[in-house]
C-alpha cells in the first residue's frame, strides 16, 4: 500500500505541475493579447492628436493675442478652437481637450478646455513635455478636477505646440485626456485568479496605473525592474516583499510602458492550491480503503481518468494556440466533476476563450493592414511597367535607325525615374541636378536650336541630400516664360551650385525677356501669377510653392530670391541648409 500511495502522490503532483506550466503559458498569451489591445487604444489616441498638431488653423490662431486683432477676430479664433476641441472629443475614447496657452490669450482663463501655461508648470512631466519637442509624452494616471464637474482619473497624451515664426518660443500644449476606465476595463477582462495583480509601469519603474489607486506613482524594486527590462515580453520568478511571486510581462508599443500581471505561488489561487491538497488526501485515503476490495481495478481506473483528464486539458492548450480561432471547442465535452480539476479545466477553458476573442480581434486587425500594404505594392507596379514599355519603344527606334527618337526615349526615361525616385521624398543633389538636365535635353529636343545650357557643382556635393524636384520647376519657368518669349536672341540658361557657410546655393540664371521688380515679389507670395497685359511676360507656376516647401524643410531663413531686368534675364536663388544623408535619414521616406 505504502509505494502504490507514494507512487499516486507523486503521480498527481506532476500533473498538476503540467496543468499549472501550461495554464501559466495561457495566461501570458493573453496578457500579450490585452497588451496588444490598449495598445490600439492607445495609438488611436496618439492619431487624434497628430491630426489635431497637423490643423493649420491651430497654429496661426494661437500667435494671435489679445491686443493684436479686432474683437471681432478674436471670436471667430475662439470659436474655431471651440469647434476643434468638439470635433476632437466627439471620439468616444476621448475624455478632454486641453489646451495650455498663453495667459495674454482671450481665452485663457475659460478653463474648461482653455488653460494658462503658467498653470502646468508645477506638474511633474511639464518638463518632459516640452523636452519632447512636439513629440507625444504620455502621462500615468492622475486625478484631474474640471470646472463645473467632480474629479476624475484620467491620462494623458501631451504634446508641445512651437510658434511657427519663431521656433525656439513654445506656443502652447496640447493634451488629449481619456479616463482611467478604458485600462481598467481592458485589463479587467481577464480572468486571472484571485491575488493577481495587473498593473502599468514606465520605463523607469514608476507605475502608473495600478487597481490600487495609493500604489499609482510608487516605483517598483530595483531587481524586479531589471527583470522588466530584459525583454519586450516574458515570464520570472522573483523575491518581492519577502514572498516568492511569479511575474508575467509585455510591452506596450506607443508608451514602452510594461503591462505587468504579478501573483504569489505560482498563477493559481490559494484556494485552489488547498482544493489540490485536499483532493490529494481524499484519493490516498479512498484508495486505501477500498484497496483491499479493489486494489489494482481501482488504481487503473485513477491513473486512467487522471491521465485521460490531464492529456485532455493539454491538447486543448495546444491545439488552440495551434489552429487558432478554427480550433476545437474546449473542455465542454468532459463529464463534470469536483475539486481541483473541475476548477483548473473551467479556468483553461475560460481562458482559452477569451483568448480566441482577443486572436480573433487581432486577426482582423492584420487583414486589414495586409491589404493596406497589398494596394502599396500594386502602386509600385505601374511606374516598372513604364520604364519597361519605354525601354521596348527605345529598341525599336534603334532598330529602325531613328536615333533622334532613340534619344528622346532614353531621356524621357531617365526623366521618370529620376522624378520617381522609388517614392523617396529626399534626394541627392547630383540627382536633382541630373533631373534638371535631362528635363533640358528633352525640351533641346522638342525646340531644336532654341537655347544651350551648362550644369556646373562644385567639389564635394554628392553626399549632400535635398527635397526632390526643387530645381525643375525653376527651369522650367526660365525656358518657357522668359527664353522662349525673348524672340531676338538665342536662349541660354545656367544652373551653378556651391557650398557657402554651411548652406547650398543654387543659382539658375536666364538671359530671357526678365521681369520688373513688382511682379518678381508677386511670384514668391502668390500661388499663381497670370499678367493680362501683352509685354511678353507671361505666366508662371511653381515659384510659390517652392519657396514654401524650403521653408517648412530648412526653416524661415532660406528659400527662393529672384533678380531680374526687363529685356535681360532672370537669376533665381535656392539657398537651403547643407545636410547630409545620415542626419536626415527620417525623412528619406516616400509619401
Amino acid at each position: 500500500m505504502l509505494p502504490t500511495g507514494i507512487f499516486l502522490y507523486g503521480y498527481y503532483e506532476r500533473s498538476a505541475d503540467i496543468l499549472k506550466s501550461e495554464v501559466v503559458r495561457t495566461m501570458q498569451q493573453a496578457l500579450k493579447q490585452a497588451g496588444s489591445n490598449l495598445s490600439y487604444r492607445l495609438e488611436r489616441i496618439e492619431d487624434i492628436s497628430d491630426a489635431a498638431f497637423m490643423n493649420a488653423n491651430l497654429h496661426s490662431y494661437l500667435l494671435i493675442n489679445s491686443d493684436d486683432q479686432s474683437i471681432g477676430t478674436q471670436i471667430k479664433v475662439i470659436e474655431d478652437l471651440r469647434y476643434l476641441v468638439e470635433t476632437v472629443q466627439s471620439n468616444s475614447d476621448v475624455f478632454r481637450v486641453r489646451l495650455f496657452v498663453d495667459k495674454s490669450k482671450l481665452y485663457a482663463e475659460e478653463r474648461i478646455n482653455f488653460f494658462t501655461l503658467d498653470s502646468l508648470r508645477n506638474r511633474s512631466w511639464f518638463h518632459s513635455i516640452i523636452g519632447g519637442n512636439g513629440s507625444i509624452v504620455w502621462t500615468g494616471v492622475y486625478e484631474e478636477s474640471y470646472l463645473g464637474a467632480p474629479d476624475e482619473s484620467i491620462l494623458s497624451a501631451a504634446r508641445m505646440l512651437r510658434d511657427p515664426d519663431d521656433y525656439a518660443k513654445v506656443s502652447g500644449v496640447l493634451m488629449i485626456d481619456i479616463r482611467q476606465g478604458i485600462v481598467s476595463g481592458i485589463l479587467s477582462e481577464l480572468q486571472f485568479a484571485p491575488g493577481t495583480s495587473v498593473y502599468l509601469v514606465d520605463r523607469e519603474g514608476a507605475v502608473v496605473y495600478h487597481p490600487d489607486a495609493a500604489l499609482i506613482g510608487t516605483a517598483v524594486e530595483p531587481h524586479m525592474l531589471d527583470a522588466l527590462n530584459e525583454g519586450t515580453e516574458g515570464t520570472t520568478s522573483l523575491l518581492l516583499n519577502g514572498e516568492q511571486s511569479d511575474v508575467l510581462y509585455t510591452t506596450l508599443s506607443p508608451t514602452g510602458w510594461k503591462l505587468v500581471a504579478q501573483g504569489t505561488k505560482s498563477q493559481l489561487s490559494k484556494a485552489t492550491q488547498l482544493l489540490t491538497k485536499r483532493s490529494e488526501w481524499r484519493s490516498l485515503i479512498e484508495y486505501i480503503a477500498l484497496f483491499l476490495i479493489l486494489p489494482f481495478v481501482l488504481l487503473a481506473i485513477i491513473v486512467r481518468g487522471m491521465n485521460r483528464r490531464v492529456n485532455h486539458v493539454i491538447t486543448v492548450i495546444r491545439k488552440e494556440g495551434k489552429e487558432g480561432k478554427d480550433g476545437i471547442d474546449g473542455l465542454h465535452d468532459l463529464p463534470a466533476v469536483n475539486g481541483d480539476f473541475h476548477m483548473l479545466e473551467r479556468s483553461v477553458d475560460h481562458l482559452i476563450l477569451r483568448v480566441r476573442t482577443l486572436v480573433e480581434e487581432n486577426y482582423t486587425a492584420e487583414i486589414r493592414e495586409r491589404e493596406a500594404q497589398l494596394s502599396a505594392l500594386q502602386a509600385q507596379i505601374n511606374p516598372h511597367f513604364l520604364y519597361n514599355t519605354l525601354d521596348t519603344i527605345n529598341w525599336i527606334a534603334i532598330g529602325k535607325g531613328a536615333t533622334d527618337i532613340s534619344a528622346m526615349i532614353d531621356s524621357l526615361a531617365k526623366y521618370f525615374r529620376l522624378s520617381l525616385n522609388k517614392g523617396k521624398n529626399i534626394v541627392s543633389v547630383m540627382d536633382e541636378l541630373k533631373l534638371a538636365e535631362v528635363y533640358l535635353e528633352i525640351q533641346q529636343s522638342r525646340f531644336l536650336g532654341s537655347f544651350d545650357f551648362n550644369v556646373a557643382a562644385g567639389e564635394g556635393l554628392e553626399r549632400y541630400r535635398m527635397p526632390k524636384l526643387i530645381l525643375q520647376p525653376i527651369v522650367e519657368n526660365a525656358l518657357l516664360h522668359g527664353i522662349r518669349k525673348a524672340k531676338d536672341r538665342k536662349g541660354r540658361i545656367d544652373i551653378t551650385v556651391e557650398l557657402e557657410q554651411g548652406d547650398l546655393v543654387f543659382v539658375i540664371s536666364d538671359n530671357g525677356i526678365g521681369m520688373d521688380e513688382k511682379l518678381s515679389r508677386r511670384l514668391l507670395t502668390e500661388e499663381r501669377v497670370v499678367t493680362d497685359d501683352h509685354t511678353g511676360t507671361g505666366s508662371s507656376y511653381g515659384l510659390f510653392n517652392v519657396n514654401e516647401r524650403i521653408k517648412l524643410y530648412a526653416g524661415e531663413g532660406y528659400g527662393l530670391s529672384i533678380a531680374s531686368q526687363v529685356g535681360v534675364g532672370t537669376s533665381v536663388t535656392v539657398r537651403m541648409r547643407a545636410e547630409v544623408a545620415a542626419s536626415r535619414n527620417s525623412n528619406d521616406t516616400g509619401d
